[in-house]
């Protein structure tokens, strides 16, 4: 256990890989103001193993559960983590990235941005199980386990813009006076 920092990113189906590789150059260059470096946007698919692996290292997926997905064998190309034939449940990779990766002083490497999951899942035979729940909006759920405040200084830039969609900062709750609201 220990004290977190939540946050969750949203952005609209219509909102394009493009602008927001923009807005995350423009992240960056605050950023780097702040000391954070080397830093790196990206923009990309992750359409080959190779991406996927990539992916997988900086996030564990969307997960889904639904009785649909008892016993069925999935899609070898479907992109999924891990799958709970038992219990219905499985972990998605995305299918497209637009992140920015921030390193501090230490060189610990952080992940802000946000991810596209597929829009349907299907088993072996290629047949459609179900879709994915949720409307294809590009997400990111992610925490961190620091009080450094460049980090919420870089989800300030997000919620600015109107994709912040949660936060949850232990570090915040409990520094506030006993008996506070």
């Amino acid at each position: 256990m220990g004290l977190t920092y939540h946050f969750k990113f949203r952005a609209s189906v219509d909102t394009t890989a493009a602008d927001l590789a923009r807005f995350l150059g423009d992240v960056e260059v605050k950023a780097k103001r702040m000391g954070f470096s080397p830093t790196l946007v990206l923009n990309a698919p992750f359409d080959t193993a190779e991406r996927v692996q990539f992916a997988r290292r900086f996030t564990s997926g969307l997960l889904v559960e639904d009785p649909r997905l008892i016993g069925v064998v999935l899609a070898e190309n479907q992109t999924f983590r891990s799958h709970d034939l038992v219990s219905g449940s499985c972990r998605l990779a995305p299918t497209h990235g637009v992140v920015l990766v921030v390193t501090d002083e230490r060189g610990m490497e952080f992940v802000f941005g946000f991810l596209r999951y597929p829009k349907i899942i299907r088993d072996a035979s290629g047949k459609e199980i179900m879709p994915v729940p949720g409307d294809s909006a590009w997400t990111f759920s992610e925490f961190i386990k620091t009080a450094d405040v460049r980090y919420r200084k870089i989800v300030r830039c997000f919620a600015d813009h109107g994709f912040l969609e949660t936060e949850l900062d232990d570090f915040k709750v409990l520094s506030a006076p006993i008996g506070s609201n």
